[in-house]
């Protein structure tokens, strides 16, 4: 028979104080505050695993509409024709015509050089001309007087029967003309040479005025009055001049990997720090065969006319420009997004695998062998589109693509049609 407990007895030993009570007490609290936790780490991976298991999916539709394809590149504005203009003499700057700016045409003079020097030596040469000249006409009376001596000796000789004068005095009256006629020559030549000296003095002066070889701006001027020139072996440039500043060009550097879709006669536009809400026309006029490479990047430079009638582009001005190189339109367009999207692997076959599973390798998934096969180099695709609800792949055959949106040149897909883009997580 078991003994009796008085109920008043266990309550009173149940509240009794005491140093061992408290320790009870501290250990029950310990022991219920873990339950609690317990619960919750449950509660919370019970609540996760359903929440991780609400997939859903983000959509885009297929459309029919036009597709442009631009390839970027920047460059330069430059002038169409730019003309460095300097001096082939030397010698100081004694008046400049022209300023910054100034609009000058064919012929215009620019500045002009001291030509004190230069007239004293044009004297000194029209002086020896003279003198040449007057040689000459010495010369041409010797000649005249030779003649008339040796014209008469051979009179005397015919009437004489060739007794008088004798053979040595008809051979010095011989020698003598011809020394006139040839120095006649000689006088001439003097004369012809004189002339050509004075001819490249007087060209020298007329080059000390430095003139505009076309019609344009003054882009730069790099001298001033009283500066000396020194012209050596290169003529120093002193003016450089832009014509017609209302046409110009846009020299841009297109990379390697673009360089094969710029054709000449393509449209582009481009956009300048100076106006950023505003937009300029070009056309490629050039696309270069010679290449530049720069931190080890390819680029081809490409020439493009541009249409300045306002005069707000300035060469030098920066641009970046977006060259149409191919137009595509009413065609079937699809999110290329889409081409990216893989499905989830899901939740069932993560729990299958376990630990070993993890660790071994695993055959790719059918979407990834799709992307990855031979049909790639003909660029087939799979795409995804929901249908119930239920993710149904479907093979497409691409085309060209602008990053955002793809053409579909064949393919089981109509506009309209839901595709997956992405993923949408019950957590997100």
């Amino acid at each position: 028979m078991a003994p009796k407990i008085d109920p008043k007895l266990l309550m009173a030993k149940v509240l009794e104080t005491g140093p061992h009570a408290s320790s009870r007490r501290t250990k029950l609290y310990i022991a219920l505050a873990l339950l609690v936790v317990v619960a919750a780490a449950v509660i919370f991976t019970v609540y996760a695993g359903r929440k991780s298991d609400a997939v859903q999916y983000k959509t885009e539709q297929v459309r029919r509409g036009d597709l442009v394809l631009i390839v970027t590149a920047t460059g330069t504005l430059q002038p169409t024709n730019k003309v460095d203009v300097g001096s082939e003499l030397s010698g100081t700057i004694k008046s400049v015509e022209v300023d910054y700016n100034s609009k000058v045409k064919t012929g215009q003079a620019l500045a002009r050089l001291d030509t004190t020097k230069l007239e004293a030596t044009i004297a000194q040469s029209r002086a020896a001309l003279e003198s040449a000249k007057a040689k000459v006409q010495q010369a041409q009376a010797t000649v005249t007087e030779t003649q008339a001596k040796l014209a008469q000796y051979q009179k005397v000789w015919d009437l004489s029967g060739g007794k008088v004068p004798s053979r040595t005095e008809m051979d010095a009256a011989a020698a003598a003309h011809e020394r006139a006629v040839a120095d006649a020559a000689n006088n001439a030549a003097t004369v012809s040479q004189s002339q050509a000296t004075l001819n490249a003095h007087l060209t020298d002066l007329s080059k000390s005025v430095i003139k505009s070889p076309i019609n344009g701006v003054v882009l730069t001027r790099s001298i001033e009055p009283g500066q000396t020139v020194a012209a050596s072996f290169t003529a120093p440039v002193l003016f450089t001049l832009a014509e017609d500043l209302t046409k110009m060009d846009l020299h841009v550097n297109v990379d390697e990997a673009d360089i094969g879709k710029v054709q000449e006669g393509q449209m582009a536009t481009f956009s300048v720090a100076a106006y950023p809400n505003r937009i300029f026309e070009a056309q490629i006029t050039q696309a270069r065969y010679g290449s530049s490479t720069t931190s080890g990047v390819v680029t081809y430079e490409t020439v493009l006319k541009v249409s300045n009638p306002d005069l707000s582009l300035r060469p030098g001005m920066t641009a970046t420009a977006d060259i149409t190189v191919k137009k595509l339109e009413n065609i079937i367009l699809i999110p290329s997004a889409a081409l990216r999207f893989s499905p989830p692997v899901k939740q069932e076959e993560k729990a299958s695998t376990g630990l070993v599973g993890a660790l071994l390798p695993r055959p790719p998934r059918k979407g990834a062998q799709q992307r990855d096969g031979s049909s790639a180099g003909k660029q087939e695709k799979s795409v995804w589109a929901l249908k119930n609800g239920k993710l149904t792949p479907v093979s497409v055959v691409i085309g060209a693509s602008n990053g955002s949106a793809t053409e579909v040149t064949s393919g089981d897909i109509q506009p309209g049609t839901e595709v997956v883009t992405d993923t949408i997580t019950g957590t997100q």
